[in-house]
């Protein structure tokens, strides 16, 4: 399938998202996960691409999806294998395949140590959330949880997990939040 067309299927789904949901956020995720892809030649680039493609939108359109890909021609079995990978993307779900863990890391780790401060203020801001609530949010959902499956990414999310915490710890003194 060539991607003109994937992209044309995918836009709907992220157009009305926030700028660290939006077809940016795929884009960050495949050139990580194209990096990632360089030490596992045995993987399956265009899983990977579907994927990532997908991930954002797989939890409430899993039947959108699949009717697109049968109606592009893909095998039922390929069909399979590119739900499996996207519903491993997500952050919560624990991937059984390469492909899975490959996705599912990069979706962790993309934009390296300052990024999930970053993504938080600015998904925060977009939500309409206090600087409060949103520090909130990310000690209840952001510190301590998520887990990476593959060895590379394993230190940088261990990196961009402590330098989130010592941010919250810095700004909370900062605001004089307890």
């Amino acid at each position: 399938m060539n991607n003109q067309k994937l992209i044309h299927f995918v836009n709907p789904y992220y157009t009305d998202k926030d700028m660290m949901h939006d077809l940016s956020h795929i884009k960050r995720i495949l050139q990580t996960s194209k990096r990632i892809m360089l030490r596992y030649k045995e993987a399956d680039e265009e899983l990977i691409t579907y994927g990532c493609y997908f991930h954002g939108f797989i939890y409430n359109h899993e039947a959108d999806i699949v009717k697109f890909l049968e109606e592009n021609e893909v095998k039922p079995s390929k069909i399979q294998k590119i739900i499996k990978v996207a519903w491993e993307s997500l952050k919560d779900q624990t991937p059984d395949t390469l492909e899975g863990k490959i996705v599912h890391d990069t979706h962790l780790i993309e934009g390296g140590k300052t990024f999930i401060i970053v993504k938080c203020l600015v998904t925060g801001t977009a939500r309409g959330q206090s600087l409060e609530e949103t520090i909130n949010f990310i000690e209840s959902n952001i510190l301590d949880k998520g887990k990476c499956y593959l060895p590379e990414a394993i230190p940088i999310y261990q990196e961009m997990q402590s330098f989130a915490k010592q941010f919250i710890v810095d700004l909370k003194d900062g605001l004089e939040l307890k």
